[in-house]
């Protein structure tokens, strides 16, 4: 039995198609521009390193990479 979720990363597989993936990897590329390696698939299912990836990004001097990283956390981490 799956129980309810608050976020996407403790979602049932069947959910995991409602991602926006055209933003992760929007991020992974503008990540890659500053020497950061993004992992698409543990950002999706990891919550601890989406956090992390995340708040990488957050810290960013590209307004940029800041608003996409924004955009994930709602998505992704549901804060």
């Amino acid at each position: 039995m799956v129980l309810p979720s608050r976020n996407l990363i403790d979602a049932p597989e069947s959910d995991l198609a409602v991602l926006p993936l055209v933003q992760i990897i929007e991020l992974k590329w503008l990540l890659a521009g500053e020497g950061i390696h993004l992992h698409v698939e543990r950002l999706q299912k990891d919550a601890a390193y989406a956090r992390r990836a995340l708040d990488e990004a957050a810290a960013s001097a590209s307004p940029t990479l800041r608003a996409v990283a924004m955009r994930l956390r709602t998505r992704l981490l549901g804060a």
